[in-house]
């Protein structure tokens, strides 16, 4: 069984090698010469490793245990960002967003599979996504400052490497990477016919599309909202960078206490205040000048979503399909990290960077309908409130 210290660096390393992409994204446009739509072909990139990392991660650890796909993870990683820092062509930095994807993919199913064990406390759950969120407040706050010193943007990726790579060392010098991995039940199904079986099963399926669309509303704030506030509203860029900081901030001490509100108000009426929040602070975003209030708050509304969803899943689906389902509806969400923000990336171009506030209202209104149809279909809905 992985440390928990580890867990929860892992998720400040995949934190900071997605959240600080937001604030580099202008100095990257400027090196290759693109434009907001053809930038997003780094996102679609990631699509084909987070697909893989989904089909397989349940399968990679049955065959090889957790700590070893980790490992793997890590410097499948590490070795993407060394070549974004590294790319001389924009199609090698294309190329390696795959293996970004793969790297990103694996290690949060896999984490967040072991962590979802224990059904009882939704506060390890809780501590685990705010530790990502401390990751993705870090990361802008690193390119802000790097890049207001003057520093090249591909520094900022070699100081993202370091800090994934620190996680390799952890899982070689820790003693985990040594010790077997908790043995699977063996009356239960293998693992293929566990992920047929999640595949097949509707709860899986919607909680995987729900998740799709979190991520991207999530990735596609820490990616196009530094351009919003910086291009699109003229926020001086400094401020504009340590907005999207604060917006990592308020999603983390969301988090740091959903253990807490869950344990007075269950996790369904948790997660209904969440999700009508998002849709309230989007329109505050939407129609306010100052980032620095209304994106924290957006934060605030997010927090609780993707770390409750899955630590609902053991008791919305049969046991023996845990891991295969959390494998797979984290690593399909991910793929919400990628599809949405190219998405929005496009619309963007099309009409201006203004619009995108706007285009996040609907994503948002699709997750409250469908944590409602999840809180109302789940099999066991009787032991979630």
């Amino acid at each position: 069984m992985i440390g928990i210290a580890l867990a929860f660096y892992a998720f400040i390393a995949i934190g900071i090698a997605e959240g600080g992409l937001g604030v580099l994204i202008p100095s990257i446009q400027s090196t290759y010469d693109l434009t907001p739509a053809s930038i997003t072909l780094l996102f679609v990139s990631q699509i084909a490793g987070y697909v893989v990392a989904a089909l397989t991660s349940s399968l990679i650890s049955s065959r090889i245990g957790l700590v070893r796909m980790l490992l793997v993870a890590a410097i499948v990683l590490t070795s993407a960002l060394l070549t974004y820092a590294l790319a001389p062509f924009w199609w090698v930095m294309v190329t390696a967003g795959a293996f970004l994807g793969l790297g990103i993919g694996l290690i949060d199913a896999g984490t967040n599979t072991e962590i979802a064990r224990d059904r009882r406390n939704a506060n390890n759950m809780g501590l685990l996504h705010a530790f990502y969120g401390i990751g993705g407040l870090s990361g802008p706050a690193v390119a802000t400052t790097l890049l207001a010193m003057q520093m090249n943007w591909r520094s900022v990726y070699f100081v993202f490497a370091a800090v994934v790579g620190l996680l390799i060392v952890g899982l070689l010098r820790s003693g985990v990477f040594g010790k077997p991995d908790l043995p699977q039940a063996e009356s239960g199904p293998s693992a293929p016919e566990s992920l047929r079986v999640a595949l097949s099963t509707p709860t899986v399926l919607l909680a995987g599309l729900l998740l799709l669309i979190y991520v991207g509303t999530e990735a596609s704030m820490g990616n196009w909202a530094y351009s919003v506030q910086a291009i699109g509203r003229g926020t001086p860029t400094t401020i504009a960078g340590y907005s999207i900081s604060a917006y990592w901030l308020g999603l983390t001490v969301s988090r740091l206490v959903t253990g807490q509100v869950v344990r007075r108000l269950g996790a369904i009426r948790t997660l209904n205040i969440a999700t009508l929040l998002l849709l309230v602070s989007l329109v505050i975003w939407w129609q306010s000048p100052n980032p620095l209030l209304s994106l924290p708050l957006v934060g605030v509304a997010l927090g609780p979503i993707f770390p409750l969803t899955i630590w609902l899943m053991p008791q919305r689906v049969p046991a023996a399909i845990v891991p295969a389902a959390i494998g797979f509806v984290t690593s399909v969400g991910s793929l919400g990290a990628a599809s949405i923000p190219t998405a929005i990336g496009w619309i963007a171009t099309r009409f201006s960077l203004g619009v995108i506030p706007l285009t996040l209202l609907p994503l948002a209104a699709l997750i409250l309908v469908l944590h409602r149809w999840l809180a109302r279909h789940s099999s066991k809905q009787g032991q979630q409130e």
